[in-house]
């Protein structure tokens, strides 16, 4: 087979902190897949990948790997996965998906691995142990091994089995927590307790990995927000993870919990009452030595990141800095960072270009109806999920 057109499998997502990891599938969709918040795998079955499947893309992605070093030499670059060789695979049309990904990913050297879908975890362990070796056989400088998981699953594996897939390669786990609070998680249809994930935030730790635990702010709505936040923080105290990734909520119409915001059963939040949201977790988040990402662009506010306890004031005045704007700013901040615009709040003193061209727009719209600002906002935030 031509090098070029060598390819692997690869799923549909990954979290943005893996931008520049090599992707590798090793289950398909999600075991679980009833969450009310997420859209990703609906209508999708869930399969375990055969190990021999699974080795083979390692293979071929080592494959590729050899064949650009190959390929820089000829080119009269020693080797290296420069800006010249890059542009050669990027632009030619000649090079298969698989291999451009490989070529990116040798480009930015992080050396790190995402492994796709949902919950490897829930693989057997000698399987997984068996996939985890053979990629670090055949990658020997890896820098880090990722997956998602469920608390779910993790907590259906003994401490030692997880000590085993440490071991073996896997040096970091992301778990959506979403919400540490009982009655939310059942009507989220999570499929697990506040306990079940403290429990498994604790056995990943214990067994050297990283642990990300995600948050998603508004998901308590309006009714519920205050007991997710308070619930959500003692949960993440009781576990310390090395980091808690804020995913604020959206719900487009392909989204479940959506038919029970059309019923009238679930009423959304507005940004600035999730931003109070996320001050009261903040401010209930104690004794723990995490680090906290604002790492997406459904965040209002990309700010709200720092390490705790040193960061924990100035992260909860980058939000009082937000509410103590005037209402006007805070429109222009909302489309201006929905919009891609805006990164910061200091962004609306240093563009005053961006400023003025979205305060004229936002004349424009509200001259017509004030909620066709508010569903164009919705619009350009949703697009993302």
């Amino acid at each position: 087979m031509n090098s070029k057109n060598l390819s692997f499998e690869v799923g549909p997502i990954r979290p943005p902190s893996e931008a520049r990891s090599l992707l590798l599938r090793l289950t398909r969709n999600c075991p679980w897949n009833q969450c009310r918040f997420c859209p990703v795998y609906k209508g999708r079955k869930f399969s375990l990948r055969s190990i021999e499947d699974i080795e083979q893309d390692i293979q071929t992605a080592k494959d590729i790997a050899d064949d650009i070093t190959a390929l820089s030499w000829q080119l009269g670059q020693s080797g290296a996965a420069n800006d010249a060789v890059l542009s050669h695979i990027m632009t030619s049309g000649k090079f298969s998906p698989s291999y451009r990904q490989v070529a990116v990913w040798l480009y930015y050297g992080t050396r790190a691995v995402f492994l796709q879908d949902a919950d490897n975890l829930i693989m057997k362990t000698d399987d997984l142990v068996d996939v985890l070796e053979f990629l670090t056989e055949r990658f020997t400088n890896l820098s880090r091994v990722t997956t998602y998981s469920r608390s779910r699953t993790v907590v259906r594996k003994s401490l030692d089995s997880l000590k085993r897939i440490r071991k073996a390669g896997l040096n970091r786990i992301h778990i959506g927590l979403e919400t540490g609070y009982d009655p939310l998680l059942k009507l989220m249809k999570k499929g697990v307790t506040q306990a079940q994930q403290i429990d498994a935030g604790r056995r990943v730790v214990d067994a050297g990995m990283e642990l990300s635990e995600y948050v998603m702010p508004g998901l308590g709505g309006r009714a519920l927000w205050r007991e997710h936040a308070i619930e959500t923080a003692r949960a993440l105290n009781a576990i310390n993870p090395h980091f808690i990734r804020l995913r604020s909520l959206r719900v487009p119409k392909r989204v479940p919990l959506h038919e029970l915001v059309e019923k009238g059963e679930f009423e959304l939040p507005s940004d600035d009452e999730t931003a109070r949201e996320i001050k009261l977790f903040l401010e209930q988040l104690d004794g723990i030595t995490s680090t906290v990402a604002s790492d997406h662009i459904m965040n209002l506010l990309e700010e709200v990141e720092g390490k705790l306890p040193e960061d924990k004031e100035r992260m909860i005045a980058v939000v009082d800095r937000y509410l103590d704007l005037n209402e006007k700013d805070r429109l222009i901040y909302r489309v201006g960072r929905r919009g891609g615009a805006f990164r910061s709040l200091d962004d609306l003193e240093t563009q005053p270009e961006t400023y003025r061209k979205i305060e004229k727009m936002i004349v424009n719209l509200q001259g017509k109806d004030q909620s066709e600002l508010e569903a164009y906002i919705k619009g350009m935030v949703d697009q993302y999920i």
